[in-house]
């Protein structure tokens, strides 16, 4: 069974692409159909896509990986922070500092300064230095909490790192492919699906589809760590201890339950292409497309 449903992936647009005019020919294969000069992603593929992704960001939970989270666009920010919060993962929400991965050690010592600093602050100690060093001082301090707040506690490169824009933070993919690092990313209708590992195709501007997707990895994480089972706080205990006489009938039910999602699926993708009402507005792709004019 999908972690996801299809409907919440349509509510959160995940299905809007770019315009026509700006798309990489490699997404070909995840791209449903063109509606109003605006491409729409094949959310079948898009399911499996997060189901694979899940299951893969469970294992290496299960086996204590650490994660690093990259947004560094407007939409993104706020969302990467919380969420990283929330599984524990590392986070650079604001730059990346070109060599975060490939010259970790520099990138330590820097760390090591922020620790040093927010010590510093804590004991009173830099309010007790001259004016004129206190401000030096706190202008370094603001710059590097603003830029490794979110990756001053990780002491070793990462196992696996998610981008929400592969275009966007295409120098830290850069990094982690050099390094082999597992890259999985949000992979719009004008990315290069190659640099991924592990592609989610959908719209990486919507804030909602940034939500969702970004929340779909920390519970993965979460899960991991756990141990917890997918929608055990819905079901009883007792339903797993259920005769076996009873195994083939609810095998039965799941195979016709699942036929039937199948088509309602199909029946939201091809109303989704033929919306009218639902085209990206204000917090979407179109927004950059504008900008970008």
């Amino acid at each position: 069974m999908s972690v996801v449903t299809m409907k919440k992936l349509l509510e959160a647009g995940v299905h809007f692409g770019h315009r026509t005019r700006r798309w990489d020919p490699k997404m070909q294969p995840y791209i449903y159909g063109e509606r109003k000069g605006i491409y729409i992603v094949d959310l079948q593929k898009t399911l499996k896509w997060i189901d694979q992704v899940y299951d893969f960001v469970k294992s290496k939970s299960q086996e204590n990986a650490t994660f690093l989270f990259v947004g560094t666009k407007r939409q993104a920010q706020e969302i990467i922070e919380e969420e990283a919060n929330r599984c524990g993962a590392f986070y650079v929400n604001n730059r990346w500092l070109g060599g975060l991965l490939t010259n970790f050690e520099t990138i330590r010592k820097r760390t090591s300064a922020l620790k040093r600093y927010e010590e510093m602050e804590e004991s009173g100690e830099i309010d007790k230095m001259p004016k004129k060093e206190q401000s030096m001082l706190r202008r370094d301090f603001d710059k590097l909490r603003k830029n490794l707040n979110g990756v001053k506690n990780m002491e070793r490169l990462p196992d696996v790192v998610y981008v929400v824009d592969t275009k966007k933070e295409e120098i830290a993919v850069a990094e982690a492919n050099k390094l082999e690092i597992p890259v999985i990313g949000i992979a719009d209708t004008n990315s290069d699906p190659d640099v991924l590992d592990f592609l989610i195709p959908g719209n990486d501007d919507a804030i909602r589809a940034i939500k969702l997707i970004t929340s779909i990895i920390s519970d993965a994480i979460l899960e991991g760590r756990e141990g917890l089972d997918t929608g055990a706080s819905e079901k009883p205990k007792e339903a797993s201890a259920e005769k076996p006489a009873k195994e083939k009938e609810e095998k039965t039910e799941e195979t016709e339950e699942k036929k039937a999602k199948e088509t309602q699926e199909k029946k939201e993708v091809a109303a989704a292409e033929e919306s009218t009402d639902d085209l990206p507005d204000e917090e979407d792709n179109l927004d950059e497309d504008e900008d970008e004019l």
